[in-house]
């Protein structure tokens, strides 16, 4: 099955690229094409009233995609932002608690990894890292640490960017979380649509935050954060979106919204709502949701993983494949090979339009719809070149 016709501009932007780097940067549909025009046109056609139309339609369409995909109770519990980072800060803003007791991986993303090197730095945190290898006993190692107590803030990534393994015990750590502390905050930024998540059982407990720059094919700018009620209530950075709506706090004090909307921040570029919720809508009229799309990229690794079991993908079999496909267990959607020329592979790859990323000794290979078989013979063809 192709479904590359829905990608039609971005492919013939670079018709004779190969880009299997979908979870790094994925190409855009032609759906975001004319989500991006939209904004364009509404900007200008309602000017000073601008942001009547994106409160009022934009921001709550995309409230409800959110809430529809993470099976949500209220679409109210989520507010957006241009990236992930701006939330990281206004959570630690509502810690009380000096120097505070983080713990978390050494495998996190760098927007939460260089920041709590620098809060510890200054003295403002005192971070704990689990980590992840071997990543075999992770889950249950990190479970048991943050039942040791002591901690305000846990941050954990549901899948890991590098290696691609996947966090499933949310459960747990929602069983620990307190208003008064710890705060849980999963990081879903590789696995909100790339594999069917359901937050129902946690979403009262658990802060989760992500974004539209990888399989939600928004690209930069379309980040959330669903906010559990009474965690949080009033961050210290604040901004003025924040003071609209049903507002509650001390008489004469500074007062916040009550809902999700307490963590919103300053006048922002909306376009990439527009974007996403243009996304969401062409998978819609596709008849295409999260479970369809990584079953289609399921095949296409799988295949991929095949040519390197039997040598037929040349050097690249000779790397550790840190997450295999097996089954139909829920997975990231990009396979991660681990081998100490993993640059070199991929330097050579880019030299033969094959698009592809490394983390240190890590090779990633990303699949999505706008990938076909054919385009995974032709993959499987340059890495048994190099």
């Amino acid at each position: 099955m192709t479904y590359k016709s829905l990608f039609s501009r971005a492919l013939a932007a670079a018709p004779d690229r190969l880009h299997f780097a979908a979870h790094s940067h994925h190409l855009w549909p032609d759906a975001g094409f004319e989500g991006q025009q939209q904004a364009w046109l509404d900007a200008n056609r309602h000017a000073d009233h601008k942001w009547d139309l994106v409160f009022g339609q934009v921001i709550p369409e995309a409230q409800a995609h959110v809430a529809a995909e993470l099976n949500l109770a209220s679409p109210d519990s989520l507010v957006f932002s241009s990236n992930t980072h701006d939330f990281l800060l206004r959570l630690f803003s509502g810690l009380e608690r000096s120097p505070a007791r983080i713990l978390s991986t050494d495998g996190e993303f760098h927007s939460f990894r260089r920041q709590a090197d620098r809060w510890e730095e200054v003295g403002a945190a005192a971070v704990t890292r689990v980590p992840l290898a071997p990543f075999d006993s992770f889950a249950d190692r990190f479970v048991e640490e943050a039942k040791s107590g002591g901690y305000d803030w846990i941050v954990v990534s549901q899948v890991f960017f590098r290696t691609g393994g996947l966090f499933d015990r949310m459960e747990d750590l929602a069983a620990l979380a307190r208003p008064e502390g710890p705060w849980v905050l999963i990081d879903g930024y590789h696995g909100f649509m790339a594999t069917p998540t359901d937050l129902s059982a946690v979403a009262d407990r658990v802060f989760y935050v992500a974004g539209g720059y990888k399989y939600a094919m928004a690209g930069e700018g379309a980040c959330f954060l669903h906010a559990p009620p009474d965690f949080c209530a009033r961050p210290v950075v604040t901004g003025w979106f924040a003071e609209f709506g049903d507002l509650s706090g001390p008489p004469g004090g500074v007062r916040y919204r009550s809902d999700g909307g307490r963590f919103w921040g300053a006048t922002f570029d909306c376009s990439a709502l527009y974007r996403f919720n243009a996304a969401r809508r062409m998978l819609a009229e596709q008849g295409l949701d999260t479970a369809a799309v990584a079953a289609h990229a399921r095949g296409l690794a799988a295949r991929f993983q095949a040519a390197l079991a039997s040598g037929e993908a040349g050097a690249p079999a000779r790397a550790e494949v840190l997450n295999p496909v097996q089954g139909e267990a829920p997975r990231a959607r990009f396979l991660a090979l681990r081998h100490p020329d993993a640059p070199a592979w991929r330097a050579a790859l880019r030299q033969a339009g094959v698009v592809a990323d490394v983390r240190d000794d890590v090779i990633r290979f990303g699949f999505g719809l706008y990938q076909d078989a054919e385009d995974v013979e032709r993959l499987i063809a340059a890495s048994a070149a190099l």
